[in-house]
Parts: C-alpha cells; sequence; structure tokens
C-alpha cells in the first residue's frame, strides 16, 4: 500500500490557467429570465384551498392557457394547501409564484400522471409517467415563491423502487440496442417513478425560494437546458433515489445559496447513459455551485451517467450541516466512454463521512468497453472532520488511468484509510493532512 501511494504521488504547484472557461466568464453567461406585468391569482381559476377532496389541476391548466394566450405572465398561488390530481404543465414565458405559506400537494394515483410524456430515467431518454411539474421546449420559465412542492411520494411510489428492476433493465436495453425513441414506452405496467420537477429542453430558467418536499424520484431534474439559476431553496427529501438537483446535459447553470436535506445527491451532473450518451455529443458544461449547504447521502457529485461528458465545473463555498456518505464523488464505469475534465472543488467543509473525496472508474465494479477518461480535478481548501472509511481515494482503470489530479490545503482530522490511489497517475499532493499533523522530530535523549 505505501508504494501505491509513493508511486501516485508527486509535489508540485498545480495548474494556474484553465483550459475552458473561467467562473467568472461562466456567471457572465447566465441570466435571469424575465417576465411581463401581467399578474393572475390561480383562485380566480377555480383554485380551491384546504379542501382534499377538492381537485385544482383543473385551475392551473386553465391559468396556463390564459397567460399563454397574453403572452405570459405570473400566476400567483396564495397561502392555502393545494390538491392535484395530476401535473403541472408550464407553457413559456411563466413565473409559477408560490407564495409563503401555499403547499401544492400532488396526489399519488399513477393514473393521474398519464398519458406518458417523454422525458428520461437515470440517463435514458423514453415515455414515461409525467413529471409532477414539468416543462418541454421553452424559454422562460420560473417557479418562485417561498411555498411548498410536496410530491406526497413517502407511501406510495417510494414502494416502486423494489419493483422497478425490470423495466429499468429494459430502458437500459432499449438504449444500447438503438431502439427508436418513439418505441420506448413506459409508464402503465412498468414501475419508472416520474420525477418532481422537470425541465427538458427548456432556456432561461429559474428556481427560487421553493421548498421540495417528499419527491417521488429525482426532485428537480434539468435536461438538455441552458441558461439555468437555482437558488435560495430548502429541501425535506427522504425517499429513494431523492436527488436535490441533476442536471443532464445542460448547460450555463448557477446554483447557490440552497438547504439540501434529501435522501440522495445534493447536486449531481450527469450527461447520458452509455450507447446514447456517447452519440449525443451533448456534455453538461459551464455550472457553477456556491454557498450551499449539504446533508444528505452524497454532497456534490459527477455521474455515474454521464457519457457525452462533463467539464468546466466549480464548486464554491459549501459546507455539510449534517451526515454525508461521500463529500466530493466522482464516478463512472466502462459502460459509459466520455470525460470528465476540468474540475474545481474550493473551499468546502466537511463534518462526518464515510469517504472525503472519491475517484472511481469502476462503479459497481460492472461495464466493459468505453472507459472514461478522468483528469484535470483540483480540490483546495478542502475539510473534514472525520472519514470513517477514507480520506482521499483515487481508482483509475488499467487502460485509462485517472491522471493530474491536484489536491491542495487539504485536511481530514480522522480517517480510517489516509489514501488509496489505484490506476493513478500524477497525483499532485500541497499541504495535506490527514490523520493530524506530525510535529518537529523528536531526538535522541
Amino acid at each position: 500500500m505505501i508504494f501505491i501511494i509513493l508511486a501516485g504521488c508527486s509535489l508540485s504547484n498545480s495548474p494556474q490557467q484553465s483550459q475552458f472557461d473561467s467562473k467568472e466568464e461562466i456567471l457572465g453567461q447566465i441570466s435571469i429570465p424575465d417576465f411581463p406585468d401581467n399578474v393572475l391569482v390561480i383562485n380566480d381559476f377555480g383554485a380551491l384551498a384546504n379542501d382534499s377532496s377538492f381537485d385544482s389541476k383543473p385551475a392551473f391548466d386553465k391559468a396556463m392557457a390564459a397567460v399563454k394566450n397574453t403572452g405570459g405572465g405570473v400566476i400567483v398561488v396564495p397561502p392555502g394547501m393545494y390538491y392535484l390530481n395530476g401535473p403541472i404543465h408550464f407553457v413559456s414565458n411563466i413565473n409559477l409564484r408560490i407564495e409563503e405559506g401555499a403547499v401544492l400537494k400532488f396526489a399519488s394515483n399513477p393514473e393521474y400522471y398519464l398519458p406518458v410524456v417523454e422525458t428520461s430515467w437515470e440517463g435514458t431518454l423514453l415515455y414515461n409517467y409525467s413529471p409532477f411539474i414539468y416543462g418541454k421546449d421553452l424559454t422562460n420559465v420560473a417557479i418562485t415563491g417561498k411555498g411548498v412542492i410536496d410530491g406526497e411520494a413517502s407511501d406510495t411510489w417510494q414502494n416502486w423502487k423494489e419493483i422497478q428492476k425490470e423495466s429499468q433493465m429494459l430502458s437500459r436495453k432499449m438504449n444500447n440496442d438503438a431502439v427508436p425513441l418513439e418505441e420506448r414506452i413506459f409508464g402503465k405496467g412498468h414501475y419508472l417513478r416520474p420525477h418532481l420537477v422537470q425541465f427538458y429542453n427548456c432556456r432561461n430558467i429559474l428556481i427560487e425560494d421553493v421548498r421540495i418536499e417528499d419527491a417521488p424520484f429525482w426532485c428537480v431534474h434539468l435536461l438538455k437546458c441552458e441558461n439555468a439559476t437555482l437558488r435560495g431553496m430548502s429541501y425535506d427529501a427522504h425517499n429513494k433515489n431523492n436527488d436535490g438537483i441533476d442536471l443532464e446535459y445542460t448547460k450555463n447553470v448557477l446554483i447557490e445559496d440552497i438547504d439540501f436535506d434529501n435522501g440522495d445527491d445534493n447536486v449531481v451532473i450527469k450527461a447520458g447513459r452509455d450507447r446514447e450518451g456517447r452519440e449525443m455529443k451533448m456534455p453538461s458544461h459551464n455550472i457553477v455551485v456556491r454557498n450551499c449547504r449539504l446533508k444528505g447521502l452524497h454532497g456534490l457529485v459527477i455521474g455515474s451517467e454521464m457519457s457525452s461528458g462533463v467539464h468546466s465545473i466549480y464548486v464554491d463555498s459549501c459546507d455539510a450541516s449534517g451526515y454525508l456518505k461521500r463529500g466530493l464523488y466522482v464516478k463512472s464505469n466502462p459502460d459509459r466512454g466520455g470525460e470528465i475534465s476540468n474540475i474545481h472543488f474550493n473551499n468546502v467543509e466537511l463534518q462526518d463521512v464515510e469517504d472525503a473525496f472519491f475517484i472511481t472508474s469502476f462503479y459497481h465494479q460492472e461495464g466493459e468497453g468505453h472507459v472514461t477518461h478522468i483528469h484535470d480535478i483540483y480540490v483546495n481548501n478542502v475539510y473534514s472532520r472525520e472519514a470513517s472509511a477514507a480520506g482521499i481515494v483515487v481508482h483509475g482503470f488499467p487502460e485509462l488511468k485517472v491522471h493530474d489530479i491536484y489536491f491542495s490545503n487539504v485536511t481530514i482530522e480522522k480517517a480510517d484509510v489516509a489514501i488509496d490511489l489505484r490506476d493513478a497517475r500524477n497525483v499532485i499532493m500541497e499541504d495535506v493532512s490527514i490523520g493530524g499533523q506530525a510535529g518537529p522530530p523528536s531526538w535522541a535523549k
């Protein structure tokens, strides 16, 4: 073990110049959408608060149609509990403002989320139950306000996790067999849980201040999107696979000032699965994550579905408020291919974790034929109080080693395994301390 560590490490200064857009250049490309000064109140379209027997979905459908006919505007949801027997489908130029004290509660009957819509599931494009809030091919969309989006999934949709395998594997087979998208029909008779909020092929997106609770699957999913700001949100979503924010085939995104408390990855950056992802050639890139509070399963994650590639990611000034299984996690396997590069983790404070920093090219120890090229990862000013398993792990692949990984000013106070490097080269460490700092050498008495 000592030989492996020493063979994979050297001391040097990390490069000063990034090969892609800098954080400042990325932020300069991101803007907030504007909306016409046209305000409508959802109750004027028939919505009724605080009556669990009343379905307010038709009111949202009517309000969306009305605002579309007038060129856009703001739909206001006043305080109260609103029950919806089905999804909200967005149109362009709409700001759905859910005011503080307002709660959107979505019913759990799967029939309400049919007919199927074009979406994706674990990196494969297909038709499935509609996400609870859904928009496709839109421009200028927003969800704002301090209200709550509640998926009501803990007693219903969550149970599908145990019976999804057959449909899950079918979706992957259709992907790798290049089955035409129009033939990938899931929905009724299958058990792929829908997303809570999904915008698909949309531009100019704002999600601000809302609270996310009890999602059926991934909480917020941006798929093939561009120019998005997600900020001020909070989470209480602890069902299986309740990722907080999933970005897939998406670019020019700012995520900031968010309180995560969810049952899987807090922020995860993806770019498609296997054959389809490799052929899509649409990497996720130009993404800034800053000033967020982390709590859940994993903090900041790339992969594992990333076959189109991920690059130019900047994480800055985030800290964990509770336990994480892994703090900083980069994962792929030899089914994926693609490239992960120019990833920056700066000023991250972790508390108790299983692993503080982990790169793996062999996720789940499966896959063959398409190894991911992982290189140029920068980790600077990172602290962890305790890693019950490992402090720093870098596992490449024999045919394509992970390379050019730079650590500077990293402190992990306690770790069962300090450093484990395998199939890695040019792993550079400067001012790294794991398991405590050594004092000056003792002398003979």
